[in-house]
């Protein structure tokens, strides 16, 4: 069984699960840059530190949009709350949170020029790291491909044919990378 076939298809379907998850990254990650319309996916990863264990805030209240720029945190226990204002203040989401009853509230102030267009950069950003994550699937799988068909497991042919296939699903895969960071850079803009 030494010289056992490989085939280029085994290869590219072991491939294509890894960059679905590269799209399912990117679209999370989209989820949680604001647009001028609010969403619960801003704040619903926040990390919170209650007595010494770590929950995101989703596991901890019920998070809703009330209006086009307010959040409402309804924790499922009103011991959480302090702990959820003192996370949500350290996050990187930049909100200011007032405690309402037992209730917390988020008001988030339009957008302006200058915050959109650092939303627009974080989205570029994002963009490439999904795009050389792709590459790096691409040549980890070409390489599996050449070193098939130099260890003579795998023909010429075979070899040219796995290239034509694997450039055809990274294509569609940067193709979806794309246009889902025009859609969202739409998004902020409008």
């Amino acid at each position: 069984m030494e010289n056992e076939k490989i085939s280029y298809k085994n290869i590219i379907d072991d491939l294509e699960p890894e960059l679905k998850k590269v799209i399912v990254f990117l679209t999370n990650e989209f989820k949680k840059i604001r647009t001028e319309r609010v969403s619960p996916s801003l704040v619903e990863d926040v990390k919170v530190d209650y007595f010494g264990k770590i929950f995101s805030l989703k596991e901890l209240a019920a998070i809703s949009a009330n209006q086009s720029r307010e959040l409402i945190i309804k924790p499922w226990d009103k011991s959480y709350i302090e702990d959820i204002v003192n996370a949500l203040n350290k996050s990187s989401v930049k909100v200011s949170p007032s405690i309402d009853n037992d209730v917390i509230k988020i008001k988030l102030p339009a957008l302006s020029e200058e915050f959109r267009n650092d939303l627009i950069r974080l989205v570029s950003q994002t963009q490439e790291q999904a795009k050389q994550t792709i590459r790096k699937w691409r040549d980890d799988a070409w390489a599996q491909i050449k070193n098939a068909e130099k260890d003579k497991k795998m023909s010429e042919d075979e070899k040219f044919k796995g290239k034509k296939k694997l450039e055809e699903m990274i294509k569609d895969f940067s193709d979806q990378v794309e246009k889902i960071s025009e859609n969202k850079v739409k998004e902020l803009k409008s």
